[in-house]
């Protein structure tokens, strides 16, 4: 599988991070891209910034020469994670200024699985227009909303609740978090 990762300025380095650390790059092609802002949070939130890994093909959000920002090569799946409310706006939109953005606008006019990751409270209605918009274009919202059923005892053990939600939309096995048990 040809993966995507954006990760942008919100607040929640640690989902992406997470979510890098849980893909094997032998097993799928995993390219990054993180905006200006998104490397400032990662370095006030996570000792040592952002580590994609090995294998991880990064990208500089300014290049829009990668072969996932044409229609004629799309990814088979992209995930922004955390993705602010600006971006979010600017996907819905249409507006492709960036490779983050212009590889976000390629996978839903392909109609490949684009992830939207928003960490944000509270939403304002500009906010839910644009959530809709995005639904109707195909996009799938997964907030970064924890869940506690499985008595997460650490901090990455509770991120790690929406980052199986996000493996289990990619469609790939994981077995990072528990499942709700009656």
């Amino acid at each position: 599988m040809r993966i995507v990762i954006g990760m942008t300025g919100a607040s929640g380095a640690v989902y992406a991070q997470r979510l890098l650390d849980r893909l094997d790059s032998a097993k799928h092609e995993v390219s990054f891209i993180m905006s200006a802002y998104a490397e400032e949070v990662a370095r006030v939130e996570l000792d040592g910034g952002i580590m994609p890994g090995a294998g991880v093909r990064i990208y500089d959000p300014g290049d829009m020469r990668a072969a996932f920002a044409s229609g004629s090569n799309p990814p088979d799946a992209m995930v922004v994670i955390p993705c602010t409310m600006g971006t979010l706006g600017r996907i819905a939109h249409g507006t492709s200024d960036n490779l983050l953005l212009r590889a976000a606008d390629v996978v839903l006019k392909e109609r490949r699985k684009l992830i939207l990751v928003p960490r944000e409270t509270p939403l304002s209605l500009v906010h839910i227009r644009n959530m809709e918009l995005l639904l109707m274009a195909g996009a799938l919202i997964l907030p970064a909303c924890p869940s506690f059923y499985s008595r997460p005892s650490s901090v990455d053990e509770l991120v790690d609740t929406v980052v199986a939600r996000v493996l289990d939309h990619l469609g790939l096995e994981h077995d990072i978090s528990g499942r709700w048990r009656p």
